[in-house]
């Protein structure tokens, strides 16, 4: 076999695998949409705000979504990535997994169909799209593949890369209460006293997760480093940042709408314990 018809069978064997590979990887992304957003499909007042909500807020959540999906396709997304290109398209990959995904589960639940207006299927799959996009970013994660290589970039994250990965997992949990009654049927519920606690409750849970009960993934603490350091850094932080994700989601959803300001406060504080634990786990999981 001459030289040219190994390089030929070589370059093709090549291009089966990356093939191969990245049809692992869609069917893998495709999976993790459906599990990390099934219980939003399956939720009726999401149903709602597809068709409810401000287009411009529900257009803005779209749009934010793409550096998101690109930040966490850096870190752990669903094939190997080599550089910010690499990453955009894996972004909008995975946010065509999430419409894809959340027409075909809508469609199959009788949500969307025959009958309802465009804009209503329209809204209702696009806002559908955020969270099975995230979940399928989560997939790599999750679901299997290169841990070696979701590792190598996890340790290179630096503490910018460890705030955004909290951001990301408190912007998720987030998404999967916010739009619920629940939510505001505990804040009504819930004493001044009652907010003050489980605000330090959430901060207790945020600093246990990620140090104190060292579980598998936890970030290592240099010897010597003391409490304090850690504790404003990283979880007085990362509350913080669970607290804006939360205030960005409830705006978005009209969630505060005519209410007043202790009102809002205490639905915060609400929202805040979810997107509090989400913002621990992603550190762990991601």
């Amino acid at each position: 076999m001459s030289d040219d018809r190994r390089s030929r069978s070589a370059e093709i064997a090549r291009d089966k695998m990356a093939a191969q590979a990245f049809a692992i990887g869609l069917a893998r992304a495709f999976g993790g949409a459906l599990i990390f957003s099934l219980p939003i499909l399956m939720t009726m007042e999401m149903w709602w705000l597809g068709f409810s909500m401000n287009n411009f807020r529900l257009a803005l959540l779209l749009l934010l979504t793409i550096p998101l999906l690109i930040g966490l396709s850096h870190y752990m997304g669903f094939e190997d990535t080599f550089g910010f290109k690499d990453d955009a398209l894996d972004a909008f990959v995975a946010l065509a997994v999430g419409f894809v995904a959340g027409a075909a589960a809508l469609a199959l639940f009788s949500v969307i169909g025959p009958g309802i207006s465009a804009h209503e299927i329209i809204g209702k799959i696009s806002i559908q799209a955020v969270p099975g996009s995230i979940g399928a970013m989560f997939a790599q994660s999750e679901l299997g593949g290169k841990e070696g290589k979701k590792e190598e970039k996890k340790r290179h994250a630096g503490y910018a890369g460890e705030i955004f990965i909290m951001a990301a997992g408190a912007l998720f949990l987030a998404f999967n209460v916010a739009p619920t009654e629940e939510m505001i049927l505990i804040a009504h519920q819930m004493s001044t006293w009652h907010s003050i606690a489980l605000a330090l409750v959430s901060l207790m849970i945020m600093h246990a997760f990620v140090y104190a009960l060292e579980f598998q993934g936890t970030a290592s603490i240099p010897p010597g480093t003391p409490f304090w350091s850690v504790f404003l850094r990283y979880t007085i932080v990362g509350y913080a940042v669970a607290l804006l994700m939360s205030v960005y989601i409830l705006w978005t959803f009209g969630r505060t709408e005519g209410l007043a300001f202790h009102q809002t406060i205490s639905i915060l504080v609400v929202l805040g314990f979810p997107s509090a634990v989400g913002a621990a786990a992603a550190r762990l999981i991601l």
